[in-house]
């Protein structure tokens, strides 16, 4: 498993963390029951403070994407993937009204917009 961690990003390194795991475990490249670093290691192999990780770890079993056994470790849940996909699909919709009502305030085309769209999903 390999994360990468951007100090130069806004956004916190827990929610780096939680993002690069949620995406692996998704995409299926960690499959259920699969095994997580324990946080020790995780926090030694990226040179960031186990506070950090344990952060990330506990995000992570909050949303169901792991879960821990005392003594045993991290591992990755089950997954509804229907679910999830069903959950994603909400925030697009919500992001995409949001670029909807931005595009037209500024008078931008639907022919303009699905340019656009274009150009940024193929990059």
């Amino acid at each position: 498993m390999q994360i990468i961690i951007s100090n130069s990003s806004k956004e916190p390194i827990y929610e780096q963390i939680v993002k690069q795991i949620q995406t692996l475990i998704l995409s299926g490249e960690l499959e259920e029951g699969t095994t997580l670093p324990s946080m020790r290691q995780l926090a030694k192999d990226l040179k960031i403070s186990v506070i950090t990780t344990k952060r990330a770890y506990e995000e992570l079993e909050k949303s169901g994407f792991i879960y821990s056994i005392v003594g045993k470790g991290s591992f990755v849940a089950e997954q509804n993937l229907d679910v999830i996909r069903e959950k994603k699909l909400r925030v697009i919709e919500e992001q995409l009204s949001a670029v909807i009502f931005n595009s037209r305030e500024i008078g931008l085309s639907y022919e303009e917009l699905q340019e656009l769209l274009k150009l940024l999903y193929e990059e």
